[in-house]
């Protein structure tokens, strides 16, 4: 690239922001701000100037690990470096990159209440070790910049009454119009505080230890960017927008999804382009799926990647009822707007399986199916406040494999629990889009019922800390439950690494062979090289199915005529097609 295209760039990119900040606080504001803002992304450029980045980074070798920082332990050792030893002797051909949930010092919600956006928590190591993981695999960052804890100096500074904090966080009148405020939990909008100027009333969407930060204030903004920034130097190649929906509030709407709640992830886009080109930003948007897909923009300017959260349910109720009908019409119906976009796909992650996205795609009684299944198998539900007082079900706190397996089952047959498991991890794996991985289902992890009823909290019941000596055992004895799950996630994992067809933006045709299986075919992104044809069989019987020509089973290597194919309950077959 010349000079003068990179001159033209940063001309384009600084009416981009103007644009943006104009948008945001109005001309006059704006013209104050965008000096400081183009200086602080040129005091980022100077400090770690990276190489443009004009192709899209991920292809089918890219799965998304999903993880806590101190998921293992080990005595007298950083988790950070036990997770790094444990990737490397167990995960390294697997994954290509790892999302590292919140690891800085914080006070409540297992990492999600920051005191300090910039620091990692010396209970789990330094930023050292987070950059050696950066080193081996793509590293995504958790961005928890809607809220921050009421321990962090930012909010000390804000009750001391100290600027320049006096206007960093949200504050309401409560007898303002909060009516149609979007709630994603039961809990209270606002919460009171004592201040030198008096008892403030502050927004906290997610807890009364999680402080809303105020985007209106254009400083809380400036100080935002420049920790991505920052997260972006330090190794990360993903930033995660963590509940980015709920960023800008206004009494009297919805506070969700607001215009300037999109206007911001189009900034922070623009800055991320214009100082780290390969760097894509991941919005976390648990709401129904339209909503979710808003946050991709015109296909160039807002979200590379969007939250897949309709997968998770929507599978789940296909395992359960052994029809793939719903699966199947709602993956016929998904698109992506360009080529610089995807879905990230997840069926677990750290948090529970949400309901909102499927409200619009399962019926009350399929979704109040689901809450009962959910209580029988030994997990909670958590639930959300929604007009005039009434409550909803918003999540299912459970591991996702008993989710899928009675609490009698193991004992019964394990081997069909565990084929089950595997079927919903190859449906993940075989979508279009980027998968990512939670670490308790590469292993089948159950419930963890000591932890829920020690910390009171449901989401806990996912978050199971292991002591890495366990987990190593449980693997080396072949006949255990994590050893079998992890067999099969490894042939899953290996076979999308070696076809071209499971590129992210490789294109998806759904095919109809009967509500037992969920059938796909992917097609290369060239044109050239062989189709696979994911069959998923989801009801627990033996299915037969005719298509035509010959083919190879990635899983198996078994050469298949296609005319006389059959799959056993819960079979996989992923064919490549010879003909």
């Amino acid at each position: 690239m010349d000079s003068r295209d990179t001159t033209d760039m940063a001309a384009h990119s600084r009416q981009a922001l103007r644009g943006h900040l104009d948008f945001l606080y109005g001309p006059a504001k704006a013209a104050e701000i965008l000096p400081r803002l183009e200086q602080l992304i040129a005091d980022h450029q100077s400090a770690d100037p990276q190489a443009t980045v004009t192709a899209w980074p991920l292809d089918e070798r890219d799965v998304i690990l999903i993880t806590y920082a101190d998921m293992l332990r080990k005595p007298d050792e950083a988790p950070l470096r036990t997770l790094e030893g444990f990737l490397k002797a167990h995960l390294a051909p697997l994954i290509s990159g790892v999302h590292l949930l919140p690891f800085f010092p914080y006070s409540s919600d297992d990492g999600f209440s920051v005191i300090d956006y910039r620091s990692v928590n010396p209970a789990v190591g330094t930023w050292r070790d987070v950059q050696r993981i950066a080193h081996s695999y793509r590293l995504m960052v958790d961005a928890v910049v809607n809220h921050i804890s009421v321990q962090s100096d930012w909010f000390q500074g804000f009750l001391d009454g100290r600027a320049p904090y006096t206007n960093y966080f949200v504050t309401t009148d409560p007898s303002a119009d909060l009516e149609t405020v979007v709630r994603p939990r039961d809990r209270p909008l606002l919460t009171a505080f004592d201040t030198p100027s008096g008892v403030q009333h502050v927004w906290t969407t997610f807890s009364e230890d999680q402080v809303d930060l105020n985007f209106a204030n254009p400083e809380v903004l400036l100080e935002i960017l420049d920790v991505l920034l920052e997260y972006v130097r330090r190794g990360a190649q993903l930033i995660r927008l963590d509940a980015i929906a709920f960023i800008w509030k206004e009494p009297g709407t919805p506070s969700i999804h607001l215009p300037q709640t999109h206007r911001i992830v189009k900034l922070m886009r623009t800055v991320l382009e214009r100082t780290a080109p390969g760097v894509l930003i991941l919005t976390e948007t648990n709401v129904p799926h339209a909503e979710n897909l808003s946050y991709f923009g015109d296909g160039t300017d807002e979200a590379h990647l969007v939250y897949q959260f309709a997968l998770p349910p929507l599978v789940l109720h296909t395992l359960t009822t052994g029809d793939a009908d719903r699966l199947s019409a709602w993956a016929a119906s998904l698109a992506t707007p360009s080529r610089q976009t995807a879905f990230f796909n997840f069926l677990a992650s750290h948090d529970g399986i949400g309901l909102r996205p499927v409200q619009d795609l399962l019926s009350e009684t399929e979704i109040e199916a689901l809450v009962q299944r959910t209580e029988a198998h030994g997990g909670a539900v958590s639930h959300r406040r929604v007009q005039a007082g009434g409550r909803r079900p918003y999540e299912l706190n459970i591991t996702y494999f008993d989710a899928l397996t009675a609490p009698d089952e193991m004992a019964r047959d394990a081997g069909r629990a565990i084929d089950r498991f595997l079927v919903s991890q190859a449906i993940l794996l075989s979508l279009a889009g980027v998968p990512g991985v939670y670490f308790h289902s590469l292993f089948g992890s159950r419930n963890d019922q000591e932890g829920y009823q020690r910390s009171g909290q449901p989401r806990a019941i996912n978050r199971q800390k292991l002591a890495v000596a366990d987990l190593t055992a449980e693997l080396a004895d072949l006949h255990s439950i994590r050893a079998r799950v992890f067999a099969g996630m490894q042939r899953l994992l290996t076979a999308r690494r070696s076809a071209p067809a499971f590129h992210p933006q490789a294109p998806q045709q759904v095919m109809d062979l009967g509500r037992n299986v969920f059938a796909i075919e992917r097609v290369p992104l060239s044109n050239e090289g062989p189709k696979i044809v994911c069959l998923h069989e989801v009801h627990g019987a033996s299915a037969r199915i005719r298509l035509r020509g010959r083919g190879r089973d990635l899983l198996s290597g078994a050469m298949l005529d296609l005319a006389e194919c059959s799959l056993a309950p819960y079979q996989v077959r992923w064919i490549e097609r010879m003909s």
